[in-house]
C-alpha cells in the first residue's frame, strides 16, 4: 500500500488530534461504524457545502480509515499532484462516466484494501437525484457501500452501516436513501 497522510503514524496522529479539537470546538461529533474492514465504497451525503469535506476528513481521521478519493486528472499537476496523492487522491479521466467506473473497479482489483469515498450527488448544488457511479463501482468491484451521513441538524457525522449492492440500482436506491431521509446538510436547501 502506498504511503498517505492516513497511514503515516506520526502525521496521522497529529491530524487526528486536530480533528478531535476542531470537532469539539464546533460542537460536531462522529459516530463510528461498528466494524471497519476494507475494501468498501464510502458515500458521504448530503454533500451541500465545502465544510462537508472537512467534516468527512475529520471523521476519517477519528475512525482511522485509510481512504482514497477521486479527483479530475487536471488537478494532479507535477508538484501539487504528489500532495493530492498523499492525501488519498486518485486522478480520473471524467470524459466518460463508464470509464470512471471501470477505472475505480481496476483500482479495487489492484488494491484489495481500498476504501474509496464518494459524494453521491457529485456536487454541492441542489440535485434531484444521486449519480449512480458509487453504486456501479461497488457492485462491479464486489465491495459493500458504507453509508456515511452528514447530519447538520444533529451536528454529527455518522456511519449508518453497510449496504451490499444487488445489481439492481432502481430497487436498491430507495433502501439506501432510507438512511438519509429527513437529513439536512449544512446548506439545507441543497439537500436531496
Amino acid at each position: 500500500m502506498k504511503s498517505s497522510v492516513f497511514n503515516t503514524p506520526v502525521i496521522n496522529s497529529i491530524f487526528r488530534g486536530l480533528a478531535k479539537l476542531g470537532l469539539s470546538l464546533s460542537g460536531w461529533k462522529v459516530i463510528p461504524p461498528p466494524d471497519i474492514k476494507p475494501p468498501f465504497v464510502v458515500i458521504g451525503a448530503p454533500h451541500t457545502s465545502n465544510w462537508d469535506f472537512l467534516l468527512m476528513l475529520a471523521a476519517v481521521f477519528l475512525t482511522r480509515m485509510d481512504v482514497k478519493w477521486m479527483g479530475k486528472n487536471s488537478l494532479f499537476l507535477p508538484i501539487f499532484g504528489g500532495i493530492l496523492r498523499w492525501f488519498g487522491g486518485i486522478p480520473i479521466d471524467r470524459s466518460q462516466s463508464h470509464s470512471v467506473v471501470q477505472q475505480m473497479v481496476t483500482e479495487f482489483q489492484s488494491s484489495p484494501s481500498l476504501s474509496l469515498i464518494i459524494a453521491p450527488e457529485g456536487t454541492r448544488k441542489k440535485v434531484s437525484q444521486w449519480k449512480s457511479g458509487f453504486y456501479h463501482i461497488a457492485h462491479q468491484a464486489g465491495v459493500p457501500i458504507m453509508l456515511g451521513v452528514i447530519d447538520a441538524e444533529a451536528k454529527e457525522v455518522r456511519f449508518a452501516g453497510f449496504f451490499k449492492a444487488s445489481g439492481n440500482y432502481e430497487e436498491d436506491l430507495p433502501l439506501i436513501l432510507e438512511h438519509y431521509h429527513g437529513t439536512k446538510g449544512i446548506i439545507p436547501k441543497n439537500s436531496l
